[in-house]
């Protein structure tokens, strides 16, 4: 029989000092960690980012079908994605939890053992945060703090007319996997007698489940010594996010359909659910991939990057935010990403 050890046993502080007796210390700027009153951090010189998400149960994830050690490192990388998005470096983290009597401590032994798998991934150190109990589900509040050289750092708004968009990886895969959990859940609810049918679509089910924020990008644009002129991570769907660029640059656009980038793998689910895969990449969300802008004078350096793709560019805000489609024809991009306060928009 699995051991099953009730939380009210143990208490808070014990609590915390057996979920965060594996962390270890990896960055010169974390000063003090956990077991003071604050952490303290020290960056040298550079400047400091900061960045909150809160996962709700129910509204973020569902954990029917979402392992407790998957949406821990999925907390952690969803967090730190933010980080990178402004060109920084991610070094510390806070973590706070609320939680139910439903879960034992060693549900949450599973969810802090992907928490300190992505702290050793993205090499950054968990330094704080608090736990306290919830009336219903779970709560899982991440703060990911990170540093930049003080002329680095990428925002939201630096966009000027024709600078090409890049996105990184491809999109669509994590709204195709939430998908596919939807159905499979519905099926079981409805007879639990039958197993979920998963067969070849771990690609999609691991982009849901398990995200990997793009440290890499970030060093490939450090050594191709690219700098974009503006950035953020997608989160929301590439429709949502493009216009969240050009609203803050007060810019319009051009996506060209053609250059979307698309897996093979989400094509043929896309497919077999009925569903436009060029639509789920552009309203999907969840993808965590880098959106970012560049001057056309960088192209060259971006010829053989297979990771990166230029998907179109900014033009002029009288002109409007366009879809160009594979048959040449000019449609309005509309926001129809996820909603936290609702379904969709």
């Amino acid at each position: 029989m699995e051991q099953r050890t009730d939380i009210a046993s143990l208490g808070e502080f014990a609590l915390i000092d057996h979920l965060t007796q594996d962390a270890e210390i990896k960055n010169a700027s974390t000063v003090l960690s956990i077991g003071d009153d604050a952490a303290v951090i020290d960056h040298f010189g550079k400047q400091t980012v900061v960045s909150t998400d809160l996962l709700v149960e129910g509204i973020h994830f569902d954990l029917m079908y979402t392992p407790l050690k998957h949406l821990g490192y999925k907390a952690v990388s969803v967090n730190v994605s933010d980080i990178y998005a402004m060109h920084a470096t991610p070094t510390q983290i806070t973590v706070s939890i609320a939680v139910s009597n439903r879960f034992s401590v060693e549900a949450l032994e599973e969810l802090y053992a992907g928490i300190h798998a992505a702290c050793e991934n993205y090499h950054v150190d968990l330094v704080g945060g608090d736990t306290c109990s919830s009336p219903k589900g779970l709560v899982i509040s991440i703060t990911a703090i990170g540093e930049v050289a003080t002329d680095k750092f990428v925002s939201r708004r630096g966009a000027q007319v024709n600078d090409l968009i890049c996105v990184s990886g491809d999109l669509g895969a994590a709204f195709l996997g939430l998908t596919l959990m939807e159905r499979e859940k519905q099926i079981f609810l409805e007879n639990p007698q039958i197993q979920p049918n998963l067969e070849n679509e771990d690609y999609i089910v691991g982009r849901l489940l398990k995200p990997e924020a793009r440290k890499d990008i970030i060093e490939l644009l450090e050594k191709l010594e690219i700098k974009p002129t503006s950035m953020m991570d997608i989160s929301d769907g590439l429709s949502s996010d493009v216009l969240h660029l050009c609203k803050q640059a007060e810019l319009g656009c051009r996506i060209y359909e053609e250059k979307i980038p698309i897996n093979e793998a989400s094509k043929a689910a896309a497919f077999k659910f009925g569903l436009d895969a060029t639509v789920c990449a552009l309203n999907g969300g969840e993808d965590y991939e880098l959106l970012f802008t560049m001057k056309q004078a960088d192209y060259d350096k971006m010829t053989m990057q297979e990771e990166i793709s230029v998907i179109g560019y900014m033009c002029d805000a009288s002109e409007g935010t366009k879809l160009i489609t594979k048959g040449n024809n000019l449609f309005d991009i509309t926001a129809q990403g996820w909603n936290a306060f609702g379904k969709e928009v």
